[in-house]
This record gives structure tokens, C-alpha cells and sequence, in this order.
């Protein structure tokens, strides 16, 4: 089974649903079921799967964002028997469906609306985003806060504006960045905001493998003041040629000289060997690991 990977907003998750025999491509608007009602989202990968089984299971968990709040049962999916049913993707979007989605305009009122309410009861959140449900059965705001926040009487009181479900998805800082757009340090847009569709995890230990946390976490830190994305790519290349290297505190054998690995060059695929002086002070060497290959190649 073909199945479309659909987003309905750049801060939430990727959902799968099947895609019956309709000619999809990326970036095409189309109209799905949800447990949640009728939306409209955009089609930003494929995958293959079962209808139900361990495969379809697999491809429908998908990876959240950056959000504090994660439906337990993904939209695109339905439990059967134990199992996850793909719904269907219901059509491709009509020009009169697309001119039900709310315009920018639309959207800014909103939250000018929310962002006042919010400033009178002094509640510690910024919004960033607005969703306004295909169906108009709910309206969903997104913000970001850095701790839990009591917002019950402001969902009352936009209830009673807006007249519908009032639904507050609490937001990373990462897709905050990714909703308002900016360009990277090497001057390219940000790739949250172009070509990724799920924000991975990027930790401190991939900067310490790459050998750049040295340069300051400025230096390696997005517009977000998080561990720059790019840092994922090279990431298993990094790890395949440091898993061929001896450990740091190796004891080798240089030149009949013994010494002990104190330093790794991945990329050149090199060590820095410490050798104990006579006098008791240490030396500290590059040694190439291909050496040998090197020159056995250059005498042939």
C-alpha cells in the first residue's frame, strides 16, 4: 500500500493515510478524515505499508516535533483489533476548498485576539501560530512557555469569542523557528524551515564526534539557540570511521617507540600518540593510521 505522508501544520506531526489510486505528488493540498473531523494538509513525503500488521504500525508512528503535546492515537490512524488502520486520503483539494482556508489576515486577527486576552491575565506563554480546523469545528493556537501554564480561563474566554473547540498546543523553541523562518549561518534558509519535515534530536555528543564544539556553542547554535540541524547529516559517516579508530589511552607501538593515544583526527583518520620524555617531559605526535597502506602502495 502507497501511503502519503501528510502535515497538516509546520509544528505538529507527520501522519500517514493511504493513498488509493490517486496521483499524488509533494506539496499537493488534500482532504482527509481525522479522528479529529475534516482537514486540509499537504503532502510531504510517501511511504509503503499494510494496511494492518507490524509494517503499517511501524510507518504510522511517526516523529514528533519539538511538541509538549503529542495525541496519543495519530490522526491518520484508527486501533483495529490491536492494530492500526490507514484511513484514506479523501480527495485532492478543490480551488473551492482551499478558498475555505483562512487567509493570513484572518489568522493575525486571531491572534492579536489571543495575545490581548493573554497579556490582561499575565500568563507567562507567546503564541506563534494559529490552525484554524478544515471543518470549523476548533480552532488550535500554538505557543511556547518555559514551564506548564494555567491558561483554563483563557480558553474560556476565547470559547465564548470564537464559538468553538479551543484546543492550546504547547510548542519547542525549535518550531517556533520554524513557523517564523530566518536564514542559517552559512546563508541558506533554515532547514526546518525548507526541507525538513521532522526535527530530530541533536545532542552535545555529535558536536564532541564532529570535533566543532571547541568553537562555541554560538558558533554551532541556530537562530532557535539550539544545536544547529546540519550537525545530523554527517552524523553516521562521523561514527563509521571513528568506530574504526583505537580508543583514547591506547598503548601503541610507533617506530619501536611506545606511546599511548591521547587524541583522535576523524576525518583525516590520524591520533595524537604521547611519548614520555627523558627528562619527563611528554611528546605529543600526529601518526597517520594509513600510514603503512601509504607506503606500501608508494613502493609498489
Amino acid at each position: 500500500m502507497k501511503l502519503a505522508q501528510i502535515q497538516f501544520t509546520p509544528w505538529d506531526k507527520v501522519y500517514n493515510f493511504s493513498a488509493n489510486d490517486l496521483t499524488l505528488s509533494e506539496g499537493d493540498k488534500v482532504v482527509v478524515r481525522t479522528d479529529m473531523g475534516i482537514e486540509i494538509g499537504e503532502v510531504v513525503g510517501f511511504a509503503e505499508g499494510e494496511a494492518n500488521g507490524e509494517e503499517a504500525e511501524k510507518s504510522v508512528t511517526g516523529i514528533a516535533a519539538d511538541n509538549a503535546e503529542i495525541p496519543g492515537n495519530p490522526e491518520g490512524t484508527a486501533e483495529v483489533n490491536g492494530n492500526k488502520e490507514i484511513k484514506p486520503v479523501l480527495r485532492v483539494a478543490t480551488d473551492r476548498d482551499l478558498e475555505k482556508v483562512p487567509n493570513l489576515a484572518e489568522k493575525k486577527k486571531a491572534l492579536d485576539y489571543a495575545k490581548e486576552l493573554k497579556d490582561k491575565q499575565n500568563l507567562p506563554m507567546k503564541f506563534i501560530d494559529v490552525h484554524f480546523a478544515f471543518d470549523g469545528s476548533r480552532i488550535t493556537f500554538a505557543f511556547i512557555a518555559d514551564g506548564r501554564v494555567d491558561f483554563r480561563e483563557l480558553v474560556k474566554e476565547l470559547t465564548r469569542h470564537f464559538g468553538r473547540t479551543i484546543r492550546l498546543q504547547q510548542i519547542g523553541i525549535r518550531d517556533e523557528a520554524r513557523v517564523t523562518g530566518d536564514f542559517g549561518h552559512c546563508g541558506q534558509e533554515l532547514c526546518c524551515r525548507g526541507h525538513l519535515n521532522n526535527l530530530v534530536s541533536i545532542t552535545s555528543e555529535m558536536a564532541e564526534l564532529q570535533q566543532c564544539s571547541h568553537r562555541g556553542s554560538d558558533r554551532i547554535s541556530g537562530i532557535c539557540g539550539r544545536l544547529m540541524c546540519c550537525l545530523a547529516y554527517e552524523q553516521a559517516g562521523y561514527e563509521h570511521l571513528h568506530g574504526s579508530m583505537p580508543p583514547i589511552g591506547t598503548k601503541v607501538n610507533v617506530d619501536g617507540k611506545r606511546g599511548v593515544i591521547v587524541g583522535h583526527h576523524t576525518l583525516k583518520q590520524s591520533v595524537d600518540v604521547e611519548f614520555a620524555g627523558e627528562n619527563g617531559a611528554a611528546t605529543v605526535i600526529e601518526v597517520d593510521l594509513n600510514r603503512d597502506k601509504k607506503k606500501n602502495k608508494k613502493d609498489k
